[in-house]
């Protein structure tokens, strides 16, 4: 199982997979939004979204769980 996680505080302003969706390593999964840019987070392993810890809109801190792979 691996955690994907927040490399900033920001805004989610967009996520970019469902649970059940299959993702490879270094795929944006979550697009952050800060300070008017967007920062798109990016798998750091392949697997299969088994949840999803936030939803659009929501504020993150660093290292907050975003999605979570199985």
């Amino acid at each position: 199982m691996a955690t994907i996680q927040s490399n900033m505080a920001g805004s989610v302003w967009k996520i970019l997979v469902n649970i059940g969706d299959e993702v490879t390593e270094g795929q944006d999964v979550v697009i952050l939004e800060s300070m008017k840019m967007e920062i798109p987070i990016a798998a750091e392993a392949s697997g299969i979204v088994k949840d999803i810890k936030v939803s659009e809109g929501d504020f993150v801190n660093e290292e907050d769980e975003l999605v979570i792979l199985e």
